[in-house]
């Protein structure tokens, strides 16, 4: 009864090993922008950050992920997942859009790196309970519809 289960192990450790390997896995532990790139529906995103203002300063992780190593990792994790399982079946949305709890993330990155002007806004008459790319949307992508890719997404 041992020998089919340690089989079973091995056989599923060696297809992960496998799959791991021939997907450059590490690479996607870094903070280097083009493998966000590696997918074509990221291309008018990508673009959109290559040619904005933030590119001099930050880099996707900055943004969409938490700066803690553990939450960065799992959100990486769930994230990476979350694509795999979308390009396996085929349910790649259109448009791309941040999941409600990436909206957090990336709501609390922007107030880490602009701490002193949200600061001044807060003490002014501005809602809370916005987020700052609701205004500031065409700051780290960059303006929609300017993309040479006929699937660009002009809404939101």
């Amino acid at each position: 009864m041992r020998l089919p289960i340690l089989v079973g192990v091995i056989c599923l450790i060696a297809v992960l090993g496998v799959g791991m390997w021939v997907s450059n896995f590490t690479v996607y532990l870094g903070d280097d922008p083009t493998t966000c790139n590696n997918c074509h529906v990221m291309d008018d995103v990508y673009e959109g950050w290559y040619h904005a203002g933030h590119k001099a300063w930050a880099t996707c992780n900055d943004c969409h992920t938490p700066h803690a190593f553990i939450p960065k990792y799992l959100v990486k994790a769930r994230s990476g997942f979350n694509h795999v399982t979308a390009f396996t079946f085929g349910h790649i949305p259109s448009p791309l859009r941040a999941k409600p709890s990436t909206d957090k993330i990336i709501q609390e990155n922007c107030i880490r790196c602009h701490e002193d002007t949200v600061e001044t806004i807060m003490a002014g008459p501005m809602q809370e309970e916005r987020y700052c790319f609701e205004c500031h949307r065409s700051v780290a992508h960059g303006a929609r519809g300017i993309s040479i890719l006929p699937y660009q997404d002009k809404t939101r």
